[in-house]
């Protein structure tokens, strides 16, 4: 067994590691360097259909209105869409069921394309190019780490 000189060890660590059980010293650094570092805070979105979706977000931050798309989640999964916290207290979802048909849609009218986008503003979709599809609000409040699940319309999921 490996020992590691207490004076080596800062205070706020042994702090941390009274409260850890004897796992052996590998177990014990992984153990802490869950500590050492701050928590990811990442925007994600479970489909929890059984069917193949597309998804759109749309949100505002420091230069404005973006959009951006698709990303393609196969029935049970999760896939992070933005790395960090939310770029605003609001989020915009479109969905679109590839196996069954229909979407997941809203009040809110923002640019999509058919193919792999990332569009800024949100205004005069059509006559640049794109398509206008309305998008759900999601409110995150003042969470820094969110995840937005989509299920079935039998599960209560609002779809259309």
């Amino acid at each position: 067994m490996i020992s590691v000189p207490s004076s080596s060890i800062p205070e706020r660590t042994k702090r941390i590691a009274r409260g850890v059980p004897s796992l052996g010293l590998p177990s014990l650094l992984l153990a802490l360097s869950a500590f050492a570092s701050p928590a990811q805070a990442d925007l994600k979105l479970c489909n929890a259909t059984s069917s193949r979706i597309g998804v759109a977000i749309g949100y505002q931050d420091k230069n404005g209105w973006a959009t951006e798309g698709w990303w393609n989640l196969a029935a049970q999964s999760c896939e992070t869409l933005l790395r960090g916290p939310p770029p605003g207290r609001y989020v915009y979802v479109y969905a679109v069921d590839y196996d069954r048909g229909g979407e997941w849609s809203g009040s809110s009218y923002m640019c999509t394309a058919e193919k792999t986008f990332n569009i800024r503003d949100t205004s005069d979709c059509e006559p640049r190019g794109h398509r206008r599809s309305g998008f759900m609000e999601v409110d995150t409040g003042t969470n820094r780490d969110w995840t937005i699940r989509l299920g079935d319309p039998e599960d209560g999921a609002p779809r259309q």
